[in-house]
């Protein structure tokens, strides 16, 4: 709820700085329009593409020690418990 909330909040802003300013410059309406998604965007709980990736990169590590300390304990509890 809260999120179609900013997004309309956002997008009245936008059209407002569209319509006001017919006369900026392409480049300073582009930037004004950027900060006012990035403001709008440090109010969600969203994290950069950077950080995700770099999360993912050390969750796959994670789980790639994880996996390899899982098959060593089978190996030790395999070579500790002979069959009988």
């Amino acid at each position: 709820m809260l999120h179609k909330v900013l997004f309309d909040a956002v997008s009245g802003q936008a059209a407002r700085l569209l319509m006001s300013e017919k006369g900026l410059p392409a480049a300073e309406l582009e930037k004004r329009l950027k900060a006012l998604l990035q403001s709008a965007l440090s109010k969600l709980d969203v994290v950069s593409r950077e950080e995700f990736d770099s999360q993912q990169a050390v969750l796959m590590r994670t789980r790639e020690r994880l996996e390899a300390l899982e098959k060593r304990v089978t190996d030790l509890e395999t070579r500790g418990n002979p069959p009988t």
